[in-house]
């Protein structure tokens, strides 16, 4: 818990240096993480359209609003320098700019990286003290090194994520956009912590980063490492014949869905029966023991879909508390804005952005320091001649990079 008398004076990652290197979610969603907690994030895209991420937002599997509410979460608090990496004047500038940078995050594929020489051994020669974290679909290693990934196929799709979740006869599940990303940025923020720790201990920079693939593969452990000795998980049973009737969900009488999650069987079912006032169900022998409640997992399901249909949602609530019932609620996104345990956890963040008054926060929490209020996102280039004055280029100097197309 944050008290406002214990805060820093200055955020942890105040005086760091990130360049932002990179496209679309993951990696620049590291980025923004670095940001909110004080670090100075120069994002370096290509002049006009610049990051392709700025029209995510218009994906028809987005939500409709009439907002970039996609470019607020993803380019808040960064400095926009657009340049032209291709073009000899526009990396001369660059390399200015990685000169004084802590860190550098890039995620293009590795044969784009050779091409524009944004490997670490070719930045490398520019500073020797960088930490250079990079992301990649699969790998940087191996036959599918060069393979473009996305969540969707790397994350979810490779990782066994989607066939996992696929139900009986049916085909794999979907997954809804730039969920892996995320999870995948807070592991790039990890790797550039470890980075800056041993930088900090030995003065040397190096590499760190990670893929889409292992992001996914981690999330999915459980049952990745049982494949490792050779355990695999049938596709499921559809809901009303569950392995198990007891972590499963129900529907109320409100049309909203109760998640049991009774963890600890035993004790916990005695607690279910006593919440729904039914001890005939204690006394049953189809349900006396795991066993057989797993054996009669089917109809043990039609009861409790009988029984939860009776009350609304905020009954069950109140009562399979009461009673101490390890339950959730499938909670509807269009309730998010309002909950009030999203607003104390600090889960959902002001802004001083007059289209986005509010935002998604990142999920890291200090005792020490809040991150950062949110203003409005940088337009393409928007800091281009701020940045590289700060990195000792004359406004001669810039003007000939803006007339030569190198800098926007």
């Amino acid at each position: 818990m944050t008290d406002d008398a214990a805060l820093d004076d200055e955020l942890p990652l105040a005086g760091l240096t990130v360049l932002d290197v990179s496209s679309f979610i993951a990696a620049p969603a590291a980025a923004v993480v670095l940001a909110d907690f004080g670090a100075d994030v120069i994002k370096v895209e290509p002049p006009g359209a610049g990051d392709p991420h700025r029209t995510s937002w218009q994906n028809p599997n987005y939500p409709r609003t009439d907002v970039n509410f996609v470019w607020q979460l993803d380019g808040r608090h960064k400095r926009s320098v657009a340049l032209d990496l291709k073009h000899a004047a526009g990396r001369a500038a660059f390399d200015r700019l990685l000169a004084r940078a802590d860190v550098m995050i890039v995620n293009f594929p590795l044969p784009v990286r050779e091409r524009l020489r944004l490997r670490w051994e070719d930045v490398a020669a520019v500073n020797p003290s960088l930490i250079y974290a990079s992301l990649t679909g699969y790998g940087e290693s191996g036959p599918d090194r060069d393979m473009p990934g996305f969540d969707v196929n790397a994350y979810f799709g490779r990782a066994g994520i989607l066939d996992a979740q696929r139900y009986e006869d049916g085909p794999p599940g979907f997954s809804l956009p730039a969920q892996g990303d995320r999870c995948a940025a807070m592991t790039i923020v990890s790797a550039i912590l470890l980075g800056l720790r041993r930088r900090d201990r030995t003065g040397k920079g190096g590499w760190v980063g990670t893929s889409l693939y292992a992001n996914g593969v981690w999330s999915n452990g459980t049952l990745a490492q049982a494949a490792l000795v050779g355990g695999f998980i049938t596709p499921r049973p559809p809901r009303n014949r569950p392995r198990n009737a007891l972590a499963n969900i129900y529907r109320t009488r409100d049309d909203r869905w109760v998640q049991l999650t009774l963890v600890r069987e035993d004790k916990g079912w005695q607690r279910l029966c006593r919440a729904l006032e039914r001890a005939d169900l204690r006394a049953d022998p189809r349900f006396a023991t795991q066993a057989a409640r797993r054996a009669n997992s089917a109809a043990l399901t039609t009861i409790l879909d009988a029984a939860f249909a009776v009350h609304d949602w905020l009954h069950w609530r109140q009562v399979l508390r009461a009673h101490e019932v390890t339950f959730g609620v499938i909670e509807r996104l269009q309730d998010l804005p309002g909950d009030p345990q999203a607003q104390h956890a600090g889960i959902i963040a002001e802004t001083n952005s007059p289209d986005v008054p509010r935002t998604i926060n990142n999920p890291v929490r200090l005792g020490f320091a809040r991150p950062r209020m949110a203003g409005p996102p940088p337009s393409v280039g928007q800091h281009t001649d701020q940045v590289l004055r700060e990195a000792g280029l004359s406004d001669a100097e810039i003007v000939a990079l803006r007339s030569s197309g190198a800098a926007d």
